[in-house]
């Protein structure tokens, strides 16, 4: 006769030469395997801000993992931590009073030797950190606790003097480097004064971060974000203070969505540099307080960008809103002469779509919240929407569509009259004043400005916008701001193939459009409103009336 359920437990225990009670109680050990909590205190941490917690963070970490994974509890208190790796299918949960805070003494971090260095320029930037993993999966870092670098004991106050912890230059640590990790994860915490980037993720996939709010602006170099060859990236609900690129993308960055975020840096926002980088989406921002471009693009020989868009972003208080400076190899001013067999740059499929805000003219040198001045540069004040393409470089299908964006103006004559910009594509200042006040762009083709408005709070005397060797744009709802002092509103160079249409001058002005140079043609302007313009088309250096076709203006 078949016994019942919970017979046949009481009958396999007695088989077995086990009691049943015995193999409960076993069961009961390992059934919640993978899900249990190590709160760091029982593996010896005191929390008290002064005793060193790294052996006791990574011993729960250890056993964490060791037990096939779960939660490693950083509870109320402040513990002190050198270089600390993190495993697969651990979480490191900070309570909401909890600190983890990286040393002040350089002796207790250590280079992640497993994490190459070598000439590739997107990982030689030093190889140390608070928290690391390699090579791990499922893994996670969250809050709502905080981990603070103490970044500034990194600084030198006196150049060529060590810092107070001893270690400096790129054996600053990071607050988190992983490489080649998958599943990645950090929510809802705070990051505070790294000595180095605050996040730093290398040849990873899926990775996820969400809620996080970082204050990076105590030392050199303080990025927000930075991915070097990242796939399948997640960045939402963040807050970036930071002191240098705040969500900076290397090498070939694929498949990347950035979202409901917002940013401040003395660098740039969006950085894009070298490799294969593409199919990115880039919405919802709120960029304020950003001197040294929101989104730019620079790239060595062979680095490809496309597919990548931006929109719904407000723009408050920056300079060079956006600047694509590509090229095979001048970064600055040199005569010497360039190997033929560098492949080029390509820059295509890049739209900016609902982008308001002001530029400034008069950036400080130090940021708000923040302990370091940096030297201002003589071009960052005058700036510009800047497409800079040299050395036979690609630049292509760019759009703009319901742009509007008000420059702090203030350009002189002299500055519009320059017609040498340097054929460099280093940072967007070292081009000098830019001689238009809105949009300058040099050998690009595919350009499309779609419901585009550009203003100036003070007078300027550049064109608002310059083409230089384009070809195939197109103009649509065009509004503009020009000055009867100034040369004209648009100045064209050698420039083909462009339709202007329902084109607005919003101020009296002088010319609207000035075309330079023999090599114009097929210029196209039709309809839309040129009353205020003192004359629709001038000519000089040998542009010919032939060059451009005027059609229902008024």
């Amino acid at each position: 006769m078949a016994l019942p359920a919970a017979g046949s437990v009481v009958a396999a225990g007695l088989f077995d030469g086990e009691p049943a009670s015995a193999r409960k109680k076993a069961e009961a050990i390992t059934d919640d395997l993978g899900a249990r909590v190590y709160n760091i205190r029982a593996y010896g941490a005191k929390g008290d801000k002064t005793t060193l917690d790294t052996a006791a963070l990574q011993a729960a970490i250890d056993a964490c993992t060791a037990d096939g994974g779960g939660t490693v509890l950083v509870p109320a208190g402040t513990f002190v931590i050198g270089t600390v790796e993190l495993k697969s299918n651990v979480t490191l949960h900070i309570a909401a009073g909890g600190t983890l805070l990286g040393s002040a003494d350089g002796k207790q971090y250590h280079a992640v030797d497993a994490i190459p260095l070598h000439g590739d320029t997107t990982l030689n930037d030093g190889n140390w950190a608070l928290l690391f993993a390699v090579k791990a999966t499922n893994v996670s870092i969250e809050g709502p606790g905080t981990i603070d670098g103490q970044g500034i004991q990194f600084h030198s106050p006196v150049r060529g003097t060590p810092p107070p912890s001893g270690i400096g230059g790129n054996k600053r640590p990071y607050h988190v480097l992983v490489y080649q990790i998958e599943n990645f994860s950090v929510r809802n915490i705070s990051l505070l004064d790294c000595a180095y980037h605050s996040i730093r993720i290398i040849e990873s996939q899926r990775i996820h971060l969400d809620g996080i709010y970082i204050h990076n602006r105590v030392n050199s170099n303080n990025d927000g974000f930075h991915f070097i060859s990242a796939e399948h990236v997640t960045v939402s609900n963040c807050i970036v203070k930071s002191g240098d690129d705040a969500c900076a993308m290397f090498g070939s960055c694929r498949y990347i969505t950035v979202t409901n975020s917002y940013f401040s840096t003395r660098w740039s926002v969006f950085r894009f540099g070298g490799g294969h980088a593409g199919d990115i989406a880039i919405s919802n921002c709120v960029l304020r307080e950003v001197y040294g471009c929101p989104m730019k693009f620079q790239g060595d020989p062979g680095s490809i960008f496309e597919n990548i868009s931006f929109s719904d972003l407000v723009l408050d208080d920056v300079t060079g809103p956006i600047s694509i400076s590509i090229g095979k190899g001048r970064r600055r001013q040199s005569d010497a002469p360039l190997p033929e067999e560098l492949p080029p740059v390509v820059v295509r499929n890049i739209s900016f779509n609902n982008i308001h805000g002001n530029v400034t003219t008069n950036p400080p040198h130090q940021l708000s919240e923040s302990t370091l001045g940096v030297g201002g540069r003589p071009g960052e004040g005058h700036s510009a929407i800047v497409l800079n393409s040299i050395d036979d470089s690609v630049l292509e299908n760019i759009s703009f569509n319901n742009v509007h964006l008000t420059f702090g103006g203030g350009g002189t004559a002299e500055e519009a009259a320059r017609r040498d910009v340097p054929k460099v594509f280093g940072e967007y200042f070292e081009l000098g004043p830019i001689p238009a006040y809105g949009l300058y762009a040099r050998h690009a083709r595919g350009l499309t400005l779609q419901n585009m408005r550009l203003q100036v709070s003070t007078p300027d005397l550049r064109p608002a916008v310059i083409f230089d060797h384009v070809e195939d744009a197109v103009f649509n709802n065009f509004s503009v701001e020009g000055n009867t002092e100034a040369e004209s509103v648009l100045r064209f160079i050698d420039s083909r193939q462009t339709l202007i249409t329902a084109p607005r001058v919003l101020t009296p002005s002088s010319t609207f459009l000035q075309l330079e140079g023999e090599a114009n043609e097929g210029i196209i302007v039709e309809g839309g409103d040129l009353s205020k313009a003192s004359s629709a088309v001038a000519f000089k250096s040998g542009a010919t009336e032939q060059a451009v076709k005027l059609r229902n203006v008024t």
